[in-house]
C-alpha cells in the first residue's frame, strides 16, 4: 500500500474567493474522486480549524501500488482539478511512502 499525503498553504484570495472558500472547494473536489479512480483506496481530506501559520488543507490518501499512484496522478479527473488548486496554492509539500 502507498500513502500519499499532501499539504497546502492557500493564497488570501484566489479565484475572486476567500481562502476559506477556496479550502473547502478543494476538500469538495478532490473527495469528490473517491471510487472514481481504480487504485485509489481512501481518500480523505481536512481543512486546519487553527490557523497561526499551519498549512490550510491536508490530503491523506491511501493507494494499492506505486503503479497506482501514478494513474491517480495522471487520471482525467485528478488533472481536470489541478488547475484550480495551482491557482490557489502558496505552498505545497508531500510525501508518499510504501506501508
Amino acid at each position: 500500500m502507498i500513502k500519499h499525503i499532501v499539504m497546502w498553504k492557500l493564497k488570501e484570495e484566489a479565484h475572486g474567493n476567500t481562502k476559506a472558500v477556496n479550502a473547502q472547494q478543494i476538500k469538495e473536489q478532490l473527495e469528490a474522486l473517491s471510487g472514481k479512480i481504480d487504485g485509489l483506496q481512501k481518500i480523505e481530506v481536512g481543512v486546519d480549524i487553527l490557523g497561526g501559520g499551519n498549512f490550510d488543507v491536508v490530503l491523506y490518501s491511501e493507494l494499492t501500488s506505486i503503479e497506482a499512484l501514478d494513474a491517480y496522478q495522471n487520471h482525467p479527473l485528478h488533472q481536470a482539478l489541478l488547475p484550480f488548486v495551482r491557482e490557489a496554492v502558496v505552498q505545497r509539500v508531500a510525501v508518499d511512502y510504501e506501508a
